[in-house]
C-alpha cells in the first residue's frame, strides 16, 4: 500500500476489550437458558466475533456469511450488496444474532436481515461493534452496539481499507495526505 495516509488513534485496545466483555455479558443475560446461533459477517467481523463468543456464557454455534458492497480501492460503498458465501446450516427455530463490525449505511444489514429472517429463526438480533448513524440509508438498528461513532472511515480490529489494517489491535481513523 502506498504511504499516502496516516492513522489517527480512535478507540484503544483496552476500551474495545472492555466493551466486548459488556456485550458478551448482556447477550448471556438475555439468552440465559437458551442456545444461540451467531452468524459473523465476513471479513470485517471475525476478530470481534472471536472475542465476543469467548465472553458469551450460553451454548452457541457459529457460522459465517460473506457479502460485498465495496468496489476496488474506495472508502465509499457501491450501494449494491452481493452475497459471496452463505451460511451452511438451517436457522429454523434458532436464536440468531448477526455479528457485524460496523453499521454504516445499513444497506448490507438490511439485505442480510431479510435474507436470514425468511429462514424462520426463533429470534433475530444484530450485534455490531460500531454504529455510524449519520450515514444510515436503510431503516435498520442493532440491538447490541459497542460504540456509536461519527462519520469517519475507520480501520483496525478487523476493519480494513482495501484488505489492509485488519490486524491492528485498536481502531484508528484512516486519513489521506
Amino acid at each position: 500500500m502506498k504511504e499516502n495516509y496516516y492513522l489517527e488513534p480512535f478507540i484503544k485496545k483496552e476500551d474495545i476489550q472492555k466493551k466486548v466483555k459488556e456485550l458478551g455479558k448482556m447477550i448471556s443475560e438475555d439468552y440465559r437458558g437458551e442456545e444461540l446461533f451467531l452468524v459473523g459477517v465476513l471479513k470485517g467481523s471475525w476478530i470481534f466475533m472471536a472475542d465476543l463468543v469467548r465472553e458469551i456464557e450460553v451454548p452457541l454455534e457459529v457460522s459465517f456469511i460473506s457479502v460485498s458492497s465495496y468496489v476496488g480501492e474506495t472508502t465509499k460503498t457501491s450501494g449494491v450488496v452481493r452475497l459471496l458465501c452463505d451460511i451452511d446450516k438451517p436457522l429454523s427455530n434458532k436464536n440468531v444474532i448477526l455479528v457485524e463490525d460496523i453499521v454504516d449505511t445499513g444497506l448490507t444489514l438490511s439485505y442480510l436481515k431479510k435474507l436470514l429472517e425468511v429462514r424462520k429463526p426463533k429470534s433475530f438480533k444484530i450485534c455490531a461493534l460500531l454504529d455510524k448513524p449519520e450515514r444510515r440509508m436503510a431503516d435498520i438498528k442493532a440491538e447490541y452496539v459497542g460504540f456509536t461513532i461519527p462519520d469517519e472511515f475507520v480501520v483496525g480490529y478487523g476493519l480494513d481499507y482495501n484488505g489492509y489494517f485488519r490486524n491492528l489491535p485498536e481502531i484508528s481513523i484512516l486519513r489521506f495526505k
